[in-house]
């Protein structure tokens, strides 16, 4: 059984393939309906292949492909209506599989992202371990330990840290988390990233010093 994350902000287009993959059991399908939500699931989630939108409300399919791709060798095709060759020639750049052009046959949707399914089990997928100092971090195993003790995080915190670990010495913001963790949820202070971090300093104990706080800004992992 594979896990397929289709982001795609169209909810007749949502529910059509979800109605036909779910007929199906080759396929398990999780859906978010824009960029941001996507994000949150790409990063806290696990997923054997990425079925992405490319015009969208907040992070477009390019965006996420790019993240995708500091992380992840897994499948990433893009579901379109953007039959530009520039634009298709972007997507391969920056490591798309595949397209798929609206309007599209849902059985080859289907099939062709089984065949690629397929093909891709058979590569070799390294475990990416995070590391930094005495951090270390497991995503395979969701699980974080600061010299050699694991630390008991909340998924929320477990993706900030997660998320500043692979940007390494690079500013991020209190928004920027908030995608990462929250899913861009305009009901969410920003003030709470700030609590989050507070309680994860703390339980990463004398490596919680590498959070760094930019005033105004956010925060840097060096």
């Amino acid at each position: 059984m594979y896990r397929v994350l289709l982001v795609e902000d169209d909810s007749q287009i949502r529910q059509v393939i979800g109605d036909y993959f779910g007929r199906r059991d080759q396929i398990v399908l999780d859906f978010a309906e824009d960029g941001n939500l996507g994000l949150s699931k790409i990063l806290n989630e696990e997923y054997d292949l990425f079925l992405l939108d490319i015009m969208m409300p907040g992070l477009d399919g390019f965006e996420l492909c790019k993240i995708i791709r500091r992380r992840s060798d897994k499948p990433i095709v893009f579901l379109t209506g953007k039959v530009r060759e520039e634009d298709i020639l972007y997507g391969y750049e920056l490591g798309a599989d595949d397209y798929i052009v609206k309007p599209f046959s849902i059985a080859v949707l289907y099939k062709k992202l089984l065949a690629i399914l397929e093909r891709a089990k058979t590569e070799h997928v390294e475990r990416k371990i995070l590391s930094s100092g005495q951090i270390e971090l497991d995503p395979l195993k969701f699980e974080v330990r600061v010299a050699g003790d694991v630390v008991d995080l909340p998924p929320k915190e477990y993706a900030v840290l997660k998320y500043m670990m692979e940007h390494p010495g690079v500013a991020v913001t209190r928004k920027l988390l908030l995608a990462v963790a929250w899913g861009g949820d305009d009901y969410i202070s920003e003030r709470v990233i700030d609590n989050r971090v507070k309680n994860l300093r703390k339980k990463l104990r004398k490596e919680g010093d590498r959070i760094k706080t930019l005033i105004g800004v956010g925060y840097r992992f060096d």
